[in-house]
């Protein structure tokens, strides 16, 4: 096999990941998906670039692996501080009070592109904190990578992942072991992890608080918008969307209203 991705292999297999995930492979992080090909080559076994591409345009598992392997898993507990305070002293107190008015007790978050878990973690550690009956919290948590998702199911990190969780967070709601850190099985309760794609509707509805953090950056503008809209269907009135620090919605044409708290800035579904 060629060193590198031919021009017309390079194409086929971007315009396929757009198509399949929206997103966007250019130029410029063009080596990250040549070698994450050629070592899907090695694994299957094939001889060609095009062999690959007839299994997974036939396979639709195979497409699903192929898709987490293309993409970057980075994250890490309590990432970006200023959202979680946000969510702390501004979102929550905003959510209950709202509920006051509707009669329903259950705070609704999506985690979604959560990677190896450890942000669903994160917010349902807090939530255990500040959550009172008689309301409680369900975390849906999603993501398009398989192997991630395996992780965060299983609630293991290895010492050097804990970095960042509180002592009084770790005493409390994880395990030492030999070889890291188990959740404890209540911790592991409030979460319910499961595969989606952003490119398709999750279904979810009434969602009070999504957070979808440096996703957005892997796609082009189409993409962000419709995935944003996504959003937009599936929250209640009155939510609350995080992203990323270094991503905006400014320029969109969306219904979301930015929303700049003494926190961190985020964004709010006003409307019904």
């Amino acid at each position: 096999m060629a060193d590198l991705l031919t021009d017309v292999d390079f194409d086929k297999f971007r315009k396929l990941i757009y198509d399949e995930s929206g997103i966007t492979f250019s130029d410029t992080n063009r080596s990250i998906l040549d070698s994450r090909l050629k070592e899907m080559l090695r694994e299957k076994q094939l001889a060609s670039v095009d062999d690959y591409l007839k299994l997974v345009l036939s396979d639709k598992e195979e497409m699903k692996i192929m898709l987490d392997s293309v993409t970057t898993n980075l994250t890490r507990f309590f990432r970006n501080q200023p959202h979680f305070d946000a969510l702390v002293n501004y979102v929550i107190p905003h959510v209950i009070e709202n509920k006051k008015k509707t009669g329903d007790t259950t705070i609704r978050i999506w985690s979604a592109g959560c990677s190896t878990g450890e942000e669903p973690y994160t917010i349902a550690m807090i939530l255990s904190d500040i959550i009172k009956p008689p309301y409680k919290f369900q975390i849906m948590a999603s993501d398009i990578s398989l192997k991630s998702l395996m992780v965060g199911q299983q609630g293991f990190y290895p010492e050097a992942r804990i970095t960042g969780i509180p002592q009084n967070y770790l005493d409390r709601f994880f395990t030492k072991t030999d070889k890291g850190y188990q959740a404890t099985k209540e911790l592991m309760g409030s979460i319910k992890f499961d595969y989606h794609n952003l490119r398709n509707d999750s279904g979810v509805r009434n969602l009070d608080v999504v957070f979808c953090r440096n996703v957005l950056i892997y796609f082009d503008e189409p993409a962000q918008k419709a995935t944003i809209d996504r959003f937009y269907q599936a929250m209640a009135p009155n939510s609350y969307l995080f992203i990323g620090h270094s991503e905006s919605l400014f320029g969109m044409e969306t219904d979301f209203e930015f929303l700049k708290t003494d926190w961190a800035c985020l964004y709010q579904k006003t409307s019904k």
